[in-house]
């Protein structure tokens, strides 16, 4: 039986530490085996190529590694018969240091979902793997990308035969579970993100702005995530502690039903790649406050008029609006719900990628 070799360096499907990354990894694992054309998929290497910091030592102990890894897939590659290389997410941070090689060696199609090019990073502390993602994306025959803002930088640069083919994000769900929703008597926002240093701190921090512009008195703050700063996050919400609740980590389903109970998500998504969270609301009927980013916008029904970076008192009044405008609340619940139907769950994505893998390898779709 013929099967496909996947690989995700920036964090395997079987990394402990949850994330959005690590899910997107399992939910396109998963795609791909759910298949009627008979093909097997396997996560080949759990290598974890990352280097977060700039640390050229630490980039030089990886790529010697992924060199190890590398002439051990070759030969286990010949033994089972792939028949194509699948990698998820390949970056200056994490590159593919394995696939482009392997499937060289094998003869077999490259195809890389979700790469970016960032020639700005070929000089400076990550310039090797910024050469090393390169490469990757040279080598890829495909490339799926999922916004527009990696887009425009990968047909830039995109070799000549190199194909760059748009996959919306979606979530493993073959249909709705809500057709349709009422707007909740309480006023509870909820707020879904790991407690992490960086992009999702300033986002945590923009919320806890917005919270004092609220002209709406009676409303509740749920706040589900953990992680290394948590202490520190929760010292943010300080002056509205009587109004903020910590729910800490959820499994799938409490997380869904803080979704269907909630009024309004409120998430800014700062340096978000895009964020399943959003896809994970709006299938559930809630509505969203978040601001203009790229990514973001890219999950976002275009009913939402998405708030600017620099005004945290605007996010507040379209909050307020949510929250005692039951027809303007009930617009946006439907609209993201048929949003959501329409272009970002599993047979949506499941037809795109078929109809480009299956080529590749030979048979038709």
């Amino acid at each position: 039986m013929q099967s496909i070799a996947f690989y995700a360096p920036m964090k395997s499907p079987t990394h402990p530490t949850p994330s959005g990354d690590r899910e997107i990894a399992r939910s396109l694992l998963r795609l791909l085996n759910e298949n009627k054309y008979g093909l097997q998929s396997t996560l080949v290497s759990d290598l974890r190529i990352y280097d977060g910091n700039g640390d050229k030592n630490k980039q030089h102990n990886l790529i010697t590694q992924a060199a190890i890894e590398t002439d051990k897939l070759i030969k286990q590659g010949c033994k089972e018969d792939w028949a194509i290389w699948v990698t998820y997410h390949n970056y200056y941070k994490a590159p593919d240091l394995i696939g482009p090689i392997v499937s060289k060696a094998l003869g077999i199609p490259y195809v890389l979902l979700e790469a970016t090019r960032s020639k700005k990073r070929l000089t400076g502390q990550w310039a090797e793997f910024a050469e090393r993602a390169e490469y990757a994306c040279d080598q890829a025959d495909v490339i799926f990308y999922f916004t527009q803002q990696d887009k425009v930088a990968l047909d830039t640069y995109k070799t000549k035969e190199q194909k760059i083919i748009h996959l919306a994000p979606f979530l493993e769900q073959k249909s709705l579970t809500v057709q349709s929703r009422l707007k909740p008597h309480e006023n509870t926002l909820l707020s879904v993100g790991m407690m992490r240093e960086g992009a999702k701190s300033q986002s945590y921090k923009i919320i806890a702005e917005v919270l004092h512009y609220l002209e709406t008195k009676d409303w509740h703050l749920n706040i589900v995530g953990s992680g290394p700063i948590e202490t520190e996050i929760k010292s943010i919400f300080q002056s509205h502690k009587d109004s903020v609740s910590f729910l800490g980590q959820l499994g799938k389903a409490d997380l869904k039903t803080q979704y269907t109970s909630a009024s309004a998500l409120l998430w800014p998504g700062v340096e978000e790649a895009f964020g399943m969270v959003y896809l994970e609301a709006q299938a559930a009927g809630l509505p969203i406050i978040a601001q203009n980013r790229p990514g973001v916008r890219d999950v976002i029904n275009p009913a939402v008029e998405l708030n600017s970076i620099d005004a945290p008192n605007h996010m507040a009044q379209a909050i307020d609006k949510l929250l005692t405008d039951e027809a303007h609340w009930q617009m946006h619940s439907q609209a993201g719900l048929e949003y959501i139907e329409n272009t970002h769950l599993q047979p949506a994505a499941a037809k795109k990628l078929w109809s480009v893998l299956l080529p590749l390898i030979g048979l038709k779709p």
